[in-house]
């Protein structure tokens, strides 16, 4: 999933913290620790995640991946999402195998005149190709966080808006197809990768009036003592939602997760998403660790719920939280 541009990473090395673009406009928080109406429960999306495991890998195809959409569909349903909207349709991978996709997304509050779409991918990779044991590398990916974590946090707050709705109008969608991409030779190879994305923004349910205001990805969102940097395609396509999320990752004290640097630009469901004139970005963990861009669990069969860290869960969670809840309709 989601190769490193590495053009891209040695420009935002050269530029280091200077991110100005032209016509930005910054979203000044109050740096005190934000006092949240609505609290962002880790346990619960953990359980989220043990929930989806419990499918087996979502492998378009597969009896899990068949399992795992019923199981979004029905908890989007049993918290009242106004709408499910349900987007099936047959991709071809790189390879050139038939893939039978389905793109969810729950709606809530549909009248809203102002609305936010957050992201994330439910669909696991095929193969373990990063496994650091050669017989590994034709096994189904766990997916606990790439895949997992981010399809949780998005059930997590579905349930906390059952409780409270929050004042604008929120889209939960998640998208399929996302991780069966080619991972091997030189350059992104980005239109392998993010297929149901594709799809999706050809076919979106909206008009011309209704569009989100902007976009939020969240990728492998639940590992161990990941810090968030600062996507570069992100700080390029949608700097004031770069600096406002982050403005409120550290007023709710989440600094330490969330590091104002940028780094390397990553392939993912935010550049179709972007070009389709959303401004999105990506909270991924990328640009962390020695052994490689990506978490050492990247697409090996240790990305399992052994290595799920709650901390992580409920620092980007509470994030996403109070960035939506502060909105005014």
């Amino acid at each position: 999933m989601k190769i490193l541009h590495f053009a891209i990473l040695l420009l935002s090395v050269v530029l280091g913290s200077c991110h100005t673009k032209s016509g930005r406009t910054e979203t000044q928080v109050n740096q005190e620790t934000l006092q949240s109406a609505v609290i962002f429960n880790a346990d619960s999306a953990y359980n989220f995640i043990k929930q989806q495991l419990d499918c087996g890998p979502r492998v378009p195809g597969t009896p899990g991946h068949r399992v795992c959409a019923d199981l979004i569909v029905n908890t989007l349903d049993s918290y009242g999402a106004d709408t499910i909207l349900l987007q099936p349709t047959v991709v071809e991978n790189y390879l050139g195998g038939k893939m039978p996709i389905v793109n969810i997304m729950g709606r809530f509050n549909t009248d809203s005149a102002r609305r936010v779409l957050l992201i994330a991918h439910w669909d696991t990779r095929p193969w373990a190709d990063n496994d650091p044991k050669i017989e590994n590398r034709g096994t189904p990916v766990p997916g606990a966080n790439d895949g997992g974590s981010g399809t949780a946090v998005l059930l997590e707050i579905a349930r906390l808006m059952h409780e409270k709705r929050p004042d604008i109008g929120i889209d939960l969608l998640f998208v399929d197809g996302e991780d069966s991409g080619r991972n091997e030779g030189w350059g992104s190879n980005e239109e392998t990768w993010c297929l149901g994305t594709q799809y999706w923004v050809n076919h979106m349910p909206y008009s011309g009036d209704n569009f989100p205001e902007y976009g939020i990805l969240l990728d492998m969102v639940g590992g161990s003592n990941a810090k968030f940097h600062k996507e570069y395609v992100s700080e390029q396509e949608a700097p004031h939602i770069n600096d406002k999320v982050w403005q409120i990752a550290s007023a709710s004290g989440y600094s330490k997760q969330f590091p104002s640097s940028v780094q390397g630009g990553v392939t993912d469901d935010h550049i179709f998403i972007n070009r389709a004139g959303i401004p999105c970005i990506d909270i991924i963990e990328c640009g962390n660790h020695t052994t490689g861009t990506f978490p050492p669990t990247w697409h090996t069969m240790q990305d399992n719920l052994s290595n799920i860290d709650k901390e992580t869960l409920k620092a980007v969670g509470q994030t996403v939280v109070n960035t939506i809840y502060r909105e005014k309709n």
